[in-house]
C-alpha cells in the first residue's frame, strides 16, 4: 500500500513517533485471529496504526483519539486518502476526559502519553467487550525500563519509571490477567478475569 509508506516517510520526516512494524504486525495477527470488529485506539498521531488496523477486514471499525490538533488534522487526510473515513472515526480531544458513554470496544489500544498509562487503562477498562482485551505499547521504552543507566536525562528517568509502574501496576491487578512479548518495543495483552 504506496499510502502508508507515504505516511512512514512523513513520519520520519517530521518526527513523528509511530509503532514499530514488528509490534503493528502483532496486533494486525490478533485483530484477524480474534475476529476483533471495534478498536479503540488512545493516540492517533498521524493514523498508521488505525489505518493497518482496519485494512484487516471490511468490518472493522476503529475510533481513535488525539489531543494534538495537526496531527489529528494530518490524520484525518491519511484516513481519506486510503479511503478508510467510513470506518475509521477521529476525535480531537484529551483521552483522559473524553467520555464514551457505554460503547463497547473489542481491542482498547494504548499508545499515547507514557506517563498516564495507568490512568487510561483504569478509565476506559469500562469499555471492553465481554471478550475485550487491553493492548499497551512502549513497555521497554527501547531497554530503560530495565536497565534505566541508559539514561541520564532526569525527565526521561521519571518517564521510564511511570512506565516501570505501569507495568507492577499490570502485574498486580486481579482483575485482568496480562501477558507481555518481547515484540517491538515490549508488547502487553490484558484480558479480564471472568
Amino acid at each position: 500500500m504506496d499510502q502508508l509508506l507515504k505516511i512512514k516517510a512523513y513520519a520520519n520526516r517530521e518526527a513523528v513517533p509511530i509503532m514499530q512494524d514488528e509490534g503493528c504486525d502483532f496486533i494486525c495477527n490478533y485483530i484477524k485471529e480474534h475476529q476483533v470488529k471495534s478498536v479503540l485506539e488512545i493516540g492517533t498521531a498521524i493514523g498508521y496504526s488505525s489505518i493497518r488496523f482496519a485494512s484487516q477486514a471490511d468490518d472493522i471499525y476503529v475510533t481513535t483519539i488525539e489531543s494534538d490538533i495537526d496531527r489529528y488534522i494530518k490524520a484525518k487526510e491519511n484516513f481519506q486518502a486510503c479511503g478508510l473515513s467510513d470506518r475509521i472515526t477521529a476525535i480531537n480531544d484529551d483521552a483522559l476526559t473524553h467520555d464514551f458513554g457505554d460503547a463497547k470496544f473489542d481491542l482498547i489500544f494504548i499508545d499515547a502519553a507514557k506517563a498516564q498509562y495507568i490512568k487510561f487503562f483504569e478509565k476506559y477498562k469500562n469499555n471492553l467487550s465481554e471478550t475485550g482485551v487491553i493492548i499497551s505499547d512502549n513497555l521497554s521504552f527501547h531497554g530503560m525500563v530495565d536497565d534505566l543507566s541508559l539514561t541520564h536525562n532526569y525527565s526521561t528517568k521519571k518517564l521510564v519509571k511511570k512506565i516501570q509502574k505501569y507495568v507492577q501496576f499490570l502485574k498486580d491487578n486481579t482483575e485482568f490477567h496480562t501477558d507481555f512479548f518481547e515484540i517491538g518495543d515490549r508488547i502487553s495483552v490484558s484480558k479480564a478475569v471472568h
